[in-house]
């Protein structure tokens, strides 16, 4: 009883993950409630918690799926989300109405950063121990901390060693271009490596049949202690920074996403409250697909002008950052329309 539910706590902390994802990415008009934008730079907004959760989710599930992995699926798997992740940023722009795509299509993103972790972490759980994993993390993060001061790494301009690499392999026509760092560059897939291996860690602590729950939950907690504090200390010489990945950013949003789910397990499993998570558990089963889904019907909404239409009508009786949110919870609910189907029917999309 206690692995099932415990595997509804993960389902929850996912599905929480992906819908707001859904929800910070489809905010629409000139003005945001604060917590539903990224940081500019240094700092740390709500906004920014989504994706490094989604990533340490990544870690846990690796670890609770070990016995299922092989080199073979590994590898389609990591193969398959990159080459979706190319394929929405092309989407994105045919359907803007630029075809010629190719010479100047982004190459990383979101799903692409997800892919190489999940193909590096899935050898590293299956040909190493949690000993080796841990001080590769350790050393990925030392390695990057070297790196950020040897190359000018907290700079928001093109002498940022980030953006130099990326500007090597790709050029400026494969790269982000609202920002001179690309946010999801290859450079801080270092230290996203090392958070991912920080979410297999804590699969293996939520995971150990050996000790009774409890026991579980309170060593889970005080990981999570543990580790935001770490980065809350570093953070006083390496800023807490999204767009950079940095060291203290990984220890940080690590840190809370294992409170988050010490207190997830409390309440489903302790306390059995799940009515209130049955809609987030919809989204925790076809995480990959929803996201995707959302991010093929933004680009089509937006070329048929529905966003700004219903933000106007919207905006005419309420403030700007509440217009926006009105409209990205509109849109958070047909995903969820969707969800909820596939939910009734079984259907359980894996990529």
């Amino acid at each position: 009883m206690h692995d099932a539910k415990r595997l509804l706590s993960l389902d929850v902390l996912r599905g929480l993950t992906v819908f707001f994802m859904i929800v910070v990415n489809n905010g629409v008009g000139p003005q945001h409630f604060e917590m539903l934008d990224h940081s500019k730079w240094n700092g740390l907004t709500p906004c920014d918690l989504v994706f490094p959760f989604f990533l340490f989710m990544v870690g846990v599930s690796l670890w609770l799926s070990r016995r299922n992995l092989t080199p073979r699926k590994i590898l389609s798997r990591t193969v398959k989300m990159f080459l979706i992740g190319v394929a929405l940023h092309a989407w994105d722009m045919i359907v803007g109405g630029d075809w010629n795509v190719l010479p100047h299509l982004r190459v990383w993103g979101v799903l692409e950063r997800i892919a190489l972790c999940y193909g590096i972490c899935g050898f590293l759980v299956m040909k190493t121990t949690q000993r080796t994993q841990l001080r590769i993390a350790a050393g990925l993060m030392v390695l990057y901390m070297v790196l950020l001061i040897i190359g000018n790494g907290y700079a928001q301009d093109e002498t940022n060693i980030a953006a130099i690499v990326d500007r090597w392999l790709l050029t400026d026509a494969h790269l982000y271009h609202k920002s001179p760092v690309d946010p999801e560059g290859l450079l801080g897939t270092i230290p996203s490596i090392a958070h991912t291996l920080i979410g297999v860690f804590v699969g293996r602590l939520i995971s150990n049949k050996e000790q009774p729950l409890i026991v579980q939950l309170v060593k889970l907690f005080s990981w999570a202690v543990l580790l935001a504090f770490a980065g809350w200390l570093l953070s006083y010489g390496f800023p807490l920074n999204k767009r950079i990945w940095s060291p203290s950013y990984v220890l940080v949003t690590c840190g809370l996403a294992t409170g988050l789910l010490s207190l997830l397990t409390v309440g489903i499993d302790i306390l059995n409250h799940k009515r209130w998570c049955r809609l987030f558990q919809m989204f925790g089963v076809n995480p990959f697909f929803l996201y995707v889904l959302s991010e093929m019907l933004s680009p089509i909404v937006s070329r048929l002008n529905i966003p700004d239409t219903l933000f106007a009508t919207f905006h005419s009786v309420l403030s700007a950052p509440i217009a926006s949110l009105c409209y990205s919870l509109l849109f958070v609910s047909v995903i969820s329309l969707v969800a909820w189907i596939l939910w009734k029917r079984r259907i359980f999309i894996k990529i």
